[in-house]
C-alpha cells in the first residue's frame, strides 16, 4: 500500500494508512477502525495536545483582533460582548478535528515504520 502524506490526509480527517476511511467519529473522538479498509487506529490517540493547541492559538487571534478593534473604533465594552463568543465558538468547531486528525498524523507515520 503506497503512503499516505500525513499532512493531507490529517487535514482532511482521512485515514492516515490507507487515505480513505474516516479518522475520527463525533467531534473528537478516535474510531477504532477507519471502516473503509479496517486499518486499526486504537494506538494513536493525541491526548489534549490539539485542544491546547486551539485554545492558544484561537485565544490569540481574538484578542489580537479585539485589540485592534477597540484601537481603531473604541465601542462599548457590550459590543465586545456580541461577536466574540461567537467567532470563538465557531472557530474552535471548526479547528477542533482537523488539529486532532493533523496531531495524531506523525505519530501514526512513526509507530508504523
Amino acid at each position: 500500500m503506497a503512503a499516505v502524506p500525513p499532512l493531507p490526509a490529517g487535514l482532511r480527517c482521512r485515514c492516515l494508512r490507507c487515505g480513505e476511511g474516516a479518522l475520527l467519529s463525533g467531534m473528537r473522538d478516535m474510531r477504532e477502525a477507519c471502516g473503509h479498509r479496517d486499518c486499526d487506529l486504537r494506538a494513536h490517540d493525541a491526548g489534549d495536545g490539539p485542544d491546547v493547541l486551539v485554545i492558544l492559538l484561537l485565544g490569540a487571534l481574538v484578542v489580537a483582533a479585539a485589540l485592534v478593534v477597540e484601537a481603531k473604533f473604541s465601542p462599548p465594552l457590550w459590543i465586545h460582548a456580541v461577536p466574540w463568543p461567537i467567532f470563538i465558538l465557531g472557530g474552535a468547531i471548526a479547528m477542533l478535528r482537523p488539529s486532532k486528525a493533523t496531531l495524531v498524523a506523525p505519530q501514526f507515520r512513526h509507530r508504523d515504520l
